[in-house]
Order: structure tokens, then C-alpha cells, then sequence
């Protein structure tokens, strides 16, 4: 009985030492497998990878055109406006390879109903496309031989010199941007190596949207990067930039402070190209905070007249004749006691119709160094006088800037425009002001 419990269990444990013998084995064969499969689609990554960079290698060193990523799908609000081209750049098999890294816009509420508008420009009227080609810009040697032209600062005598070279191709272009109706356009002025602060911007008062079933979009302009070794990279920044926003309008200019008035006339003349069913603009800097909210609360407060420019308007302003000085103007380039009435350009709010007259009018006009005081210039033709509110502060909110009233988020949740705050002070100010902030009031000047 003992000999055959003792077989018995000497079977068993046979038994078992040969089961997890076999369980071994198909494991090993279940790692070499997994193995196998690691290895192949590595190998597939890898020569993916490849693949990719050696046709981004191509695109980079072919000659000609530079490179740019171009978008496969438009986007929603793509209408008819895009007919007239797609965005410039090449490169479209790049599409995949970048599939991945891009960011889609976040869903938005459907905008309610609204009472039917009248159209802003007549029915049937088709928007054209950006007529400029090519600059031909030569350099006008009639004036380098007057006295008064050999008494100028180098950068005058420059302006001078090109002045009469009003307009030039567009590198990147969005006219979808104006497609259907939208009730506000943010528009910003900014270079190509400021793009932390477009960054911000994105994230916080430039968010396209819809506010109360009003339709918000917001654009970039931007001219060439005026560092002159490291401009081809900047460009290929800025073109991916452009590739996962699309939210940028540049032309082939050189971004400098003179050129600011190159950039205010090209953008009058792309919105009267394109923007025919957009109602109020904001144009302003990229330093500034600004609250959509109050703005549409202004504009609906009450009727306002055609030919609305409302900002911090500056009347009586004195050119600025000491040479050290930015904005310093030699009496030969303007030799009159005052400026006209102009908005600071930090920020201001203008409708759509007046911005098509605006276009006009500065086709009247030498161009000005000073973009703000050109604008003025172009009201004065117009016989628009611009509109004062103290909601529009671009020169701080008050003239201390050690002050703590600086730094208050209960005023800047009523102001409409304050200037100027580097990204990270934006970033802070935002998320305060639209936090569970408790003043004790609103200040009441909407």
C-alpha cells in the first residue's frame, strides 16, 4: 500500500515537473514572438522615418521657392473666398508626416440665430485675389541730390529713397479668414521672433469663438524677419507656425518700425480685397490685453455711426523733434504744428465700411514713418474724427508705471485695451480676471 502511495506521488510530481516544463517552452516561444513582432514594426518606424527625412531633406536644399507645408483639407470655415488660391507652399506628400502634430481647433458652440444685416457690400459683388506679384522696387535717386534730402538721418534718407514703393507679394496668405460673416476680426501687428507672445495670445483673449453667437477670428501680420543670417530659419519657423494655426499674413517686406506703415496699408488693402462681410476690426499690438467681452458690450451698448475709430485718441500732438528720440520727425518730412487727431497703436476698434474708405484714402497719401499718425493722416481726408474712450489705455493705466493700480486684475476686468505686458504678465493678468474674481465694482466706463 505504502509502495504504491509513494509511485503515485512520484507520478504526480513527474507530471508536474513535465507541465511546467512545456509552459516553459511556449512562453519562450510566446517572447520570441512578441520579439520578432518589436522588431518588425520598429524596422517599419525606422524606414518610415527614412522616408520622411529624406523628402524634408529635398524640400529644404531644392532650389527656388523655400520651404512650406501645405494644408490637404481646408478648413470649416473655408468658403468661397479660398477659391482664389490655396495658401502658398509646396511639399504636399508632407502631409502624413505632420498629421500627428497638429492641433485642431476646439469645438465651438453653434451661434444662435441673429437678426438678418443688411450686407456690407452688394450682392453678387465676388472678392478678387492679391493683385501683387512682384516688387520691382528700385530705389528713387531724383531726391539724394537736395540739400535738404543730404541734411536727413541714414533711416529717413532710406524711407526716402523707397517710399514710393507702396506694395509687394503676399508669402503667406489665409483668405478664408473672411469667408462668411464675422461680427469681429482681431487683428494683430507682430515680427517673426515674437512668437511666445502670438503663443499667448492664442491662448487667452485671441481663442477664436463664438460670443453670444457672434463670430470671433483673429490674424497675425507680419513682413520678412529682418535678421539677415538666421532668416531662412526664422522663415521655416514661422511657415510650420502658420502650417498649425493658420492665423498669419505676411508679405515680403522687411519687418522694421519705419515699415510698421508698409504693414497698416497692406492689410487695408488685403481687407478690402477679401473682408467683405466682416463688421468691426480690432487692430493692435501683440503686448496688449484685451478683453472681447467689454468690446462687444461697447459696440452693442449703443447705435454708433458710420465711420467708427474709437481708442485712445491723441489730439493736438506735437511731432517730436529731438533726434534721439523713436518717433523723432525732421520738419522735412512734416513741418506742421499738430498732428491730426489718431488713435494710439496699442489698440483700437474700427468698423468694416470704414476700413474700405481707409484703404482709399491712403492711396491719396505719401506714406508716414509713424503707422499711427499715416492712420490719422487717412481720417483727416475722410473727415472722420476718431472717438476718445478711456477704456482703450496704451500707455498703462496709470502714468506710474512702479504703481500697484498696474497690476490690479479688478481694473483690467473693465478695460477694454491695456498696454503693454510681456507673455507671462498677460498669461497671469488672464487667468485672473477671468478666475472667480470678486470686486466690489465694475468700473463703469463702458
Amino acid at each position: 500500500m505504502c509502495l504504491a502511495t509513494g509511485s503515485f506521488v512520484f507520478i504526480q510530481r513527474l507530471a508536474d515537473i513535465v507541465v511546467i516544463k512545456w509552459f516553459r517552452k511556449r512562453q519562450k516561444m510566446r517572447i520570441k514572438r512578441d520579439r520578432w513582432r518589436m522588431y518588425k514594426g520598429v524596422s517599419v518606424m525606422f524606414f518610415l522615418a527614412v522616408v520622411a527625412l529624406t523628402v524634408v531633406q529635398r524640400g529644404t536644399i531644392s532650389g527656388g521657392e523655400p520651404f512650406q507645408l501645405e494644408r490637404r483639407q481646408a478648413r470649416p470655415d473655408v468658403g468661397a473666398a479660398a477659391a482664389a488660391g490655396p495658401p502658398r507652399g509646396s511639399s504636399q506628400g508632407m502631409n502624413s508626416f505632420w498629421k500627428a502634430h497638429r492641433q485642431e481647433p476646439s469645438p465651438e458652440p453653434p451661434p444662435t440665430p441673429a437678426a438678418p444685416e443688411e450686407p456690407l457690400l452688394p450682392q453678387g459683388q465676388s472678392p478678387a485675389t492679391w493683385d501683387v506679384t512682384a516688387s520691382n522696387c528700385t530705389p528713387n535717386h531724383n531726391i539724394s541730390g537736395q540739400d535738404w534730402f543730404k541734411g536727413l538721418q541714414g533711416n529717413f534718407q532710406e524711407f526716402l529713397t523707397y517710399r514710393h514703393c507702396r506694395y509687394f507679394p503676399m508669402l503667406i496668405n489665409h483668405p478664408e479668414k473672411c469667408s462668411g460673416r464675422t461680427h469681429l476680426l482681431m487683428v494683430v501687428k507682430s515680427v517673426v521672433t515674437q512668437h511666445d507672445r502670438r503663443e499667448v495670445i492664442r491662448r487667452t483673449w485671441g481663442k477664436e469663438r463664438a460670443v453670444r453667437g457672434k463670430r470671433v477670428k483673429t490674424l497675425f501680420l507680419l513682413g520678412k524677419p529682418s535678421n539677415e543670417e538666421e532668416r531662412a530659419n526664422h522663415q521655416k519657423l514661422l511657415e510650420f507656425e502658420d502650417y498649425i494655426y493658420g492665423d498669419i499674413l505676411q508679405w515680403d517686406f522687411l519687418d522694421s518700425f519705419f515699415n510698421l506703415t508698409l504693414k497698416e496699408t497692406h492689410f487695408l488693402k488685403w481687407f478690402d480685397t477679401y473682408c467683405g462681410q466682416v463688421r468691426y476690426i480690432f487692430k493692435g499690438d501683440d503686448d496688449v490685453f484685451v478683453s472681447v467681452d467689454n468690446i462687444l458690450e461697447y459696440l452693442e451698448g449703443s447705435g454708433h455711426a458710420k465711420g467708427l475709430l474709437v481708442g485712445d485718441v491723441l489730439f493736438k500732438a506735437k511731432p517730436i523733434r529731438r533726434k534721439s528720440n523713436k518717433y523723432y520727425i525732421p520738419e522735412a518730412l512734416y513741418n506742421k504744428t499738430f498732428y491730426p487727431p489718431y488713435a494710439g497703436g496699442g489698440g483700437f476698434v474700427m468698423d468694416g465700411p470704414l476700413v474700405r474708405r481707409l484703404h482709399w484714402a491712403s492711396e491719396t497719401l505719401e506714406l508716414f514713418p509713424i503707422d499711427d499718425v499715416f492712420l490719422g493722416m487717412c481720417l483727416e481726408v475722410l473727415q472722420v474724427t476718431p472717438v476718445k474712450h478711456d477704456a482703450f489705455k496704451t500707455f498703462g493705466l496709470v502714468k506710474n508705471k512702479t504703481s500697484k493700480l498696474n497690476k490690479e486684475p479688478c481694473f483690467f476686468k473693465g478695460m477694454i485695451v491695456v498696454h503693454k505686458l510681456l507673455p507671462a504678465e498677460l498669461l497671469r493678468m488672464w487667468n485672473l480676471v477671468n478666475s472667480d474674481l470678486v470686486c466690489s465694482r465694475k468700473v463703469g466706463i463702458l
